[in-house]
């Protein structure tokens, strides 16, 4: 029988593996936790499949799937649908279909459900949905187990609450734990948490089935090339000779965004994939790149685990990702069905400043968390993310991460309109979070190593997840002594060069207030008036850009002297400036007051005011001796503003017949700008046109 759905699955010449037969009999005859180890495209998913379907046969309830991403998803469910076994999902893209689905489940019509971790807590799902679910699933299953650890790379605090699920689940239902990636630390980590306490409180250990992690498949490769266009010019001439359809992995999503641009131009069919995708066109996406209808996806890490496409034949990496075992995760998307596939680094300059910025991130300091717990202590009612940041010092992402953490530690609660505090005791683990940022630096340093090895590169990978069958692959660039050649032709190296020099990016209007400002002394809310609005405006570039970026960086970094703006840069926003369709020519030029940069952002003014023939207004001047603070999130930032800026004097701007451009030398938040704008506005400016160098 097992066979039967495993050839349904996989096709007619399928046969289970030792191991898969192993974790099956584990699961439905033995009822045991079980963590399965093995490298992508071993088969993890035949395992719950082949285990569900002979679960069902006998009666059992339906199998839990805990998935983190969305393109995992939508192969899953036709996967199990292959193998005779009715899938059906609930997630952020398919709202409509949730009541529908939750009818499904309740009267048994469904065999698996696939969730993602976020809808564990989600109080709606966790109330009316996960209770019975817990009482009545036949089989749990936690895919890309690392995501549970402390230690892996990829962790996730609403994993942490499977651990309170696992608690709950009745004696003898059995836990299928999957990944690709752990090493020794995160396998030891997993399996105590998937380890069940017996009556006389000892704990009784999951079976771990751990393969080699080797590849045959792969043949890996590092390429360092000198600069960007370098790079972006490698890409368009080789990229016709990489085999079938492939990945293009950036860090950044401005990256991806802008390489899909030049390769699109180069008459590719490319196509962007980031956290900023809409939904409806990531799955037209995955769908383009299956049907190999696009050469390549040009994607960060939103594209990672799960998305199976056995036929892919290259992995190009754009820039280091700050681990060797999240490195292993993103290139086993290549080479599941084919002889060879062609996995490729090409490392930046850039990529250390990235991974710095990334690692800044981690869990903020104890009296920040304390912040948010005492404001939820003392508020009459659940407060939301938005409410909650007019009194704390972060940002609206990372305050959504402390709650879940808090909330995974019993500290707060999500309910209907947002969240409450159970007033738990709660203590920060400082050690823990200490050892955690000790291991990412620890990664870090390893990457930087695998890119400099002369040793075989798969090696180096295996060896970084603890596979003890490590050994030479025979196959990668050091192996071998053969690897791709680094020559470029001069025109089309050219051609990046000219890409990377298009400026001009949009920078669209505040339209709304943050919430809470009057509590903060800031009377404002809701809608700011289209009258006090600046119009969209331009920047010359992002900070993040592999292009202009770069330049700027090094102009508006911190340690870099105050100085009249370089000529190059003025001539390129003059270009900005020819391409601007405004409805309205400016009537004159005026700046943001800088008391960091006082020269270079005055110099910029009168250098496009002359160039311009407009006349140059006195600067819009700080009122107080010291720059405001780069406030964490919008809240915060805005009342740091609020009244650190005035009007020249005799302010009266209802005389210039046109709009204002507005210069300053950077913008983050935006909120500078929309402050300013709304004083010029109120002085009798018809409109506001920014002007920045750089954006974030």
């Amino acid at each position: 029988m097992a066979e039967q759905r495993l050839r349904a699955l996989a096709g007619p010449e399928a046969a289970l593996r030792e191991d898969q037969w192993r974790a099956v009999r584990a699961l439905v005859l033995e009822r045991q936790r079980t963590l399965v180890v093995q490298r992508t495209g071993w088969g993890k998913s035949a395992v719950y499949f082949v285990a569900t379907a002979l679960l069902r046969e006998l009666g059992e309830g339906p199998t839990v799937i805990v998935s983190p991403l969305l393109a995992l998803m939508r192969n899953q469910v036709e996967a199990a649908a292959a193998a005779g076994v009715h899938a059906a999902t609930i997630n952020s893209a398919n709202p409509e279909e949730w009541a529908s689905i939750e009818e499904e489940v309740a009267v048994g019509a469904v065999d698996v459900l696939l969730v993602s971790p976020e809808r564990l807590n989600n109080p709606e799902f966790r109330d009316n949905v996960l209770t019975e679910l817990t009482h009545t699933t036949g089989l749990l299953v936690v895919d890309e187990a690392h995501c549970i650890s402390d230690w892996g790379h990829d962790f996730r605090p609403d994993y942490r609450r499977l651990r309170s699920l696992l608690a709950e689940l009745p004696e003898g239902v059995p836990v299928l734990a999957t990944t690709a990636t752990a090493n020794d630390r995160v396998v030891h980590d997993v399996s105590e948490q998937l380890g069940v306490t017996g009556d006389d409180g000892a704990t009784e250990s999951p079976l771990v089935l751990r393969g080699e992690l080797d590849r045959q498949s792969l043949h890996l490769g590092v390429l360092d090339l000198s600069d960007t266009p370098r790079r972006l010019a490698w890409l368009a001439e080789n990229l016709p000779t990489l085999p079938g359809s492939g990945i293009i992995y950036t860090l950044t999503v401005s990256t991806a965004e802008e390489v899909a641009d030049f390769l699109t131009r180069q008459g590719f069919t490319v196509a962007a994939y980031s956290g900023r995708t809409g939904a409806a066109e990531r799955g037209s996406a995955e769908q383009a790149l299956l049907n190999n209808e696009v050469k390549a996806l040009v994607a960060t890490s939103a594209l990672g685990m799960g998305f199976d496409k056995p036929d892919l034949g290259f992995v190009v990496h754009l820039g280091a990702p700050p681990s060797p075992i999240s490195y292993y995760q993103q290139i086993g998307r290549a080479g599941r069905g084919v002889r060879r596939a062609e996995v490729l680094l090409l490392p930046g300059r850039e990529d250390q400043r990235i991974w710095d910025y990334f690692t800044s991130l981690t869990f903020p300091p104890e009296s920040t968390v304390r912040a948010v717990l005492n404001t939820l202590e003392q508020a009459d009612g659940p407060l939301s993310t938005a409410a909650l940041e007019p009194h704390v010092e972060l940002s609206r992402s990372r305050i959504e991460m402390v709650l879940k953490v808090l909330d995974v530690d019993g500290a707060v609660r999500r309910v209907k309109g947002g969240w409450t505090a159970t007033g738990r005791r709660w203590d920060y683990d400082a050690e823990r979070y200490r050892r955690i940022a000790e291991q990412r630096e620890h990664e870090q340093r390893a990457m930087l190593d695998y890119l400099t090895t002369t040793g075989c590169r798969m090696q180096f990978l295996r060896s970084a997840l603890d596979d003890p069958g490590a050994r030479p692959c025979g196959r990668c660039d050091n192996c071998t002594g053969r690897g791709f050649t680094a020559e470029v032709s001069a025109e089309t190296l050219t051609q990046a060069e000219h890409q990377l020099r298009r400026a001009g990016t949009t920078l669209t209007p505040r339209r709304m207030w943050p919430a809470g400002m009057k509590e903060v002394g800031v009377d404002v809310a809701g809608r700011i008036p289209a009258g006090e609005q600046h119009e969209p405006g331009r920047a010359l570039g992002r900070l993040t850009d592999i292009g202009w970026g770069n330049r700027l960086r090094e102009l508006l970094s911190p340690q870099a002297p105050d100085t009249g703006v370089p000529e190059e840069l003025v001539q390129a926003c003059v270009g900005v400036l020819a391409d601007w369709d405004w409805s309205r020519r400016p009537a004159g030029v005026i700046s943001v007051g800088s008391l960091r940069r006082p020269e270079l952002v005055s110099s910029l003014a009168e250098r496009i005011a002359a160039i311009g023939r407009l006349p140059l207004l006195p600067p819009v001047s700080p009122v107080s001796g010291h720059a405001p603070t780069a406030g964490p999130n919008s809240a915060r930032r805005l009342a740091e503003l609020w009244n650190r800026f005035e009007v020249p004097s005799g302010g009266d701007l209802s005389g210039l017949g046109g709009p204002l451009l507005l210069v300053d030398d950077y913008t983050d938040t935006g909120w500078t700008l929309t402050v300013v704008s709304r004083l010029l506005r109120r002085a009798g400016a018809v409109g506001v046109l920014p002007l920045t160098l750089a954006t974030t």
